[in-house]
């Protein structure tokens, strides 16, 4: 049976994500706490992975029912704070960190998203175990947190949410909230690095061209995708869906 296997959100954009048992829908069609906070320098861009590798240096948690969060930096102190009390503090400690003038911004209705008109992205659990195979030495956890996908599916063939995107694809439920593929995942350098280090792996991108275009599923809309390096589609939630929680667990159904 096709299961809920995983949901992951990143509640400080561009830094670590954190396992959660369940998280509701948000009015803009996020997950609580997805990107719910960022950091912007002061030309209003935003902080994350594709800017800057020093974020591999970072280790972060977030305690959802504290609401604070705990940073780790390479030389092993750790930093609390509380983003609601101690913003500003918290704001000159990254800006610290990066060189930069920061300022930590939060958005609870929607999340700082890349996509803001989209809402969680899928993966199933054996696309992670089929890229981890592409690469040696390459672990699934290791793939899972070089793609930072929302939710991941088990019980399913590999590549299997490459159907739901493209002219005639059909959606699919999560717990009985209903999901609409709206695009492939094209993948930025973000990927190609170690997610503990920092360190790009050779040839990434490369190789997984390659072994993308020889794996393409027969039941997926080729049209639908610009180019061979994408994984992982975005999807959007029916406004009449959100307010609702998925939890681990949750059966997922194809609707035909």
């Amino acid at each position: 049976m096709a299961r809920l296997e995983r949901l992951r959100v990143f509640p400080l954009k561009g830094l670590d994500g954190i396992d959660v048992e369940a998280a509701e829908i948000l009015e803009g069609g996020t997950l609580e706490h997805d990107r719910e906070f960022a950091l912007f320098d002061d030309e209003g861009d935003v902080v994350n992975g594709k800017r800057t590798a020093r974020v591999h240096d970072l280790t972060t948690d977030f305690d959802p029912d504290e609401g604070t969060f705990r940073v780790e930096p390479p030389d092993g102190e750790t930093y609390r704070f509380d983003p609601e009390t101690e913003r500003e503090r918290a704001a000159r400690w990254f800006g610290s960190f990066f060189d930069a003038d920061l300022t930590l911004r939060r958005d609870a209705s929607l999340g700082f998203v890349d996509r803001r008109e989209m809402g969680p992205s899928v993966i199933s659990t054996a696309t992670l175990e089929t890229v981890a195979a592409w690469f040696d030495g390459m672990t699934v956890d290791g793939v899972r947190r070089r793609l930072r996908a929302n939710i991941e599916v088990s019980g399913v063939a590999p590549f299997w949410e490459d159907r739901f995107v493209g002219g005639t694809a059909p959606d699919f439920e999560v717990g009985g909230v209903r999901f609409e593929g709206v695009t492939p995942c094209g993948r930025c350098v973000v990927p190609e690095r170690a997610p503990d280090t920092g360190e790009p792996t050779p040839e990434f991108r490369q190789r997984f061209v390659e072994r993308r275009r020889e794996t393409f599923p027969e039941w997926a809309d080729e049209d639908a995708f610009d180019h061979h390096y994408s994984l992982m589609i975005l999807t959007r939630i029916p406004e009449s869906d959100r307010g609702a929680a998925l939890r681990v667990g949750d059966e997922v159904t194809t609707l035909e």
